[in-house]
């Protein structure tokens, strides 16, 4: 990915919720959201793949994992003998190694300059990684955003898309009316006259071009090739998560669109049996929230987070 924002028990009616526009050159192949099969006996992966190196810029496992990476901007640390960063999310999601020792083990590969978003469920863990950082930092409920500087940044199209995202969490009322909100700002071609671009180490002329949430570049060589959201809805207690992806050409042909549904995922976070099972208040339920509270009166429930509180790791 090159842009990615993402919600954690931020909304009591959607727990979990990324929106990412991924940007690569158009001439590299690589194949559409589908569930694949890595070597051995890994479980399936979710997800897009790069066709020429094999791995992928985000995917999940229905055992509970997501990973996600985008590179760093970095134009004098480029090596182009090293192992592409689209292998660190099926090395993570095929892996059983928590997300905090996943990290010393890929930081001496030699990978190009990256950030790594990596989650298990099962633990109620998520971790944010990059090369530029000493060490990961585990990431607590919130709305982050990410492009190719560091976690939260604030690049304008990183900021913009988080604001997006806060604002479309008010106002959907089910996951298609959140998936239409966060399509159209991923699909924003425009910055704002008066925006403080950042300095990456390539041209004003590059950083303008790279600054929009969906990027063309004038030759067409290079721009978004597919935006996709991931999406967890709590339904009468129930977790639904749908994954949607939209792929586009380099002209103006029609984008294509993918839609795959995870019933009961992320799974919940595995508790010790004497550990008493971890619950956050998330405000009151609106009216309308979700199927069973629908005609009762506005009250607060408890209803359980995706990720361990801090103080149980």
């Amino acid at each position: 990915m090159c842009l990615a924002v993402l919600a954690l028990d931020e909304s009591r009616r959607f727990p979990l919720v990324i929106a990412a526009n991924r940007d690569e050159f158009f001439n590299r192949p690589a194949a559409r959201l589908g569930w694949w099969n890595p070597a051995g006996d890994a479980p399936a992966i979710l997800s897009g793949r790069d066709q020429k190196a094999g791995g992928t810029w985000m995917g999940l496992t229905a055992q509970g994992r997501m990973a996600l990476v985008t590179n760093v901007r970095k134009p004098g640390a480029q090596d182009p003998n090293a192992p592409s960063r689209g292998e660190l999310v099926p090395r993570w999601l095929r892996g059983d190694m928590r997300p905090d020792l996943y990290w010393p083990k890929v930081a001496l590969t030699g990978y190009q300059p990256f950030n790594l978003i990596a989650a298990d469920f099962r633990r109620g863990d998520c971790f944010y990684a990059s090369s530029e950082a000493a060490c990961p930092t585990r990431l607590e409920r919130g709305i982050f955003g990410l492009s190719n500087g560091a976690l939260d940044e604030p690049w304008p199209k990183v900021t913009r898309l988080k604001n997006k995202l806060r604002q479309s969490l008010d106002e959907a009322y089910d996951t298609e009316s959140l998936a239409r909100m966060l399509f159209e700002a991923l699909s924003d071609k425009t910055v704002p006259a008066d925006s403080k671009l950042p300095s990456t180490g390539v041209s004003m002329d590059v950083e303008r071009m790279l600054s929009p949430a969906f990027i063309r570049s004038p030759d067409l060589s290079y721009g978004t090739r597919c935006s996709t959201l991931i999406i967890t809805e709590r339904v009468n207690k129930r977790l639904v998560t749908q994954v949607f992806e939209r792929t586009f050409t380099a002209g103006p042909g029609l984008a294509l669109l993918r839609r795959t549904e995870i019933k009961q995922w992320p799974p919940k976070y595995e508790t010790d049996d004497s550990a008493e099972q971890v619950l956050s208040e998330i405000g009151p339920v609106a009216d309308g929230d979700l199927a069973e509270d629908a005609g009762q009166p506005t009250k607060k429930r408890r209803v359980r987070s995706l990720l361990r509180p801090s103080h149980k790791l």
